[in-house]
């Protein structure tokens, strides 16, 4: 099981994104920081949606190798963290400097998620349930696209000329 082991512990370091599901519920593709042998994330307003993950006892977690593809599942224990609390102090700052397009300062956006009630996670996975390559199946694991406000129907392209035949 060593084995199987060090090849979670590899794809939590090397971990930007992880797709995280609570329950029989979609998994979301969430960005997440490295934490030891866990994973932080930070969901809530004005941050990335994660539906249920703030409440929830456990969690689905589905890690990428460096090919791209997945090699390891496994249930993870979901903790929040205390805002006040020491954990938090330790980790919100390092997860706000990896905040790609925040507007201020990691002190400023750690403040901003503690009054919006943001919540801040760790994941921790639970070895038992590790299921790593190959015993992932052949299962693609792809599902068609959830109903979004985002999509937009896409209009035929304007013409300024007529176009003749030859």
């Amino acid at each position: 099981m060593t084995g199987v082991t060090g090849v979670l512990d590899e794809a939590i370091k090397k971990a930007a994104i992880a797709w995280i599901s609570v329950g029989d519920g979609p998994a979301y593709a969430l960005w997440c920081l490295p934490v030891e042998t866990s994973l932080a994330v930070i969901s809530g307003p004005g941050e990335q949606f994660a539906p249920g993950l703030a409440e929830a006892d456990r969690a689905t977690v589905r890690l990428r190798g460096d090919h791209g593809g997945l090699i390891v599942t496994t249930e993870a224990t979901v903790a929040r963290l205390d805002p006040n609390g020491p954990e938090w102090a330790e980790i919100a700052p390092q997860l706000a400097t990896k905040r790609l397009n925040a507007s201020g300062s990691a002190d400023e956006l750690t403040a901003r998620w503690a009054a919006a009630d943001c919540a801040l996670v760790r994941l921790t996975p639970v070895e038992e349930t590790l299921i790593a390559a190959p015993d992932l199946g052949d299962a693609a694991g792809s599902a068609t696209p959830r109903e979004t406000p985002a999509r937009v129907e896409t209009r035929k392209p304007f013409r300024l000329h007529r176009v003749t035949r030859r």
